[in-house]
């Protein structure tokens, strides 16, 4: 007996093959694909810098990837610079707590002073909110003043110690991405 296959369901039972065989690789090595996806460039840097100031190096990671994705020579539409993207007013003030009296604003294109005023001002942040990481990231993008007015609006905070809401859509957006960030980092790469 000759058994007939047509063209079509050889196609078909190949392809079949291709996304089986391609979805057991990809779960196997999913830590190989979020590696690229998530990197951590710069890693001697963070690491330091967030040992320094007693920060999660994970959490540096995210909030370097959602403002600059890694890009040393970004600037945003508001003019916040480099890597962890710092306005020369927040970096004049870090760097006078710093006693950087050399400090000049195109110091935050260098990755290594921008990680070290970036982390310094992320831990003063987290100080002044009770390690309350949400408030943190929500005053890293809009400003320490604006999270403690929301905090005192009975209608986004009710207990004026956590935010129910955030009524600056891009911040929000910034703080469901750098939490998204972070656990991403963790997972990818653990406790190091």
């Amino acid at each position: 007996m000759f058994l007939f296959i047509s063209y079509k369901k050889i196609k078909r039972y190949i392809l079949l093959l291709l996304i089986f065989v391609t979805t057991i690789l990809v779960l196997n090595n999913r830590t190989f694909f979020l590696r690229m996806f998530f990197p951590v460039k710069y890693d001697n840097i963070v690491y330091e810098y967030s040992m320094k100031n007693n920060l999660d190096p994970y959490l540096v990671f995210a909030i370097i990837k959602a403002e600059s994705n890694f890009d040393p020579d970004a600037t945003s539409h508001k003019n916040a610079k480099g890597l962890m993207q710092i306005t020369d007013e927040t970096a004049y003030e870090v760097a006078k707590t710093m006693k950087l009296d050399d400090f000049k604003p195109e110091d935050l294109y260098h990755p290594e002073k921008n990680i070290m005023i970036g982390t310094k001002y992320l831990r003063w942040l987290l100080d002044q909110f009770n390690n309350d990481t949400d408030l943190a990231i929500a005053a890293y993008n809009a400003g320490i003043g604006n999270v403690k007015q929301w905090l005192m609006n009975k209608n986004l905070s009710s207990n004026g110690i956590t935010l129910e809401k955030i009524p600056f859509k891009e911040t929000d957006r910034f703080v469901v991405k750098v939490k998204r960030y972070h656990k991403s980092y963790k997972y990818t790469y653990g406790s190091k």
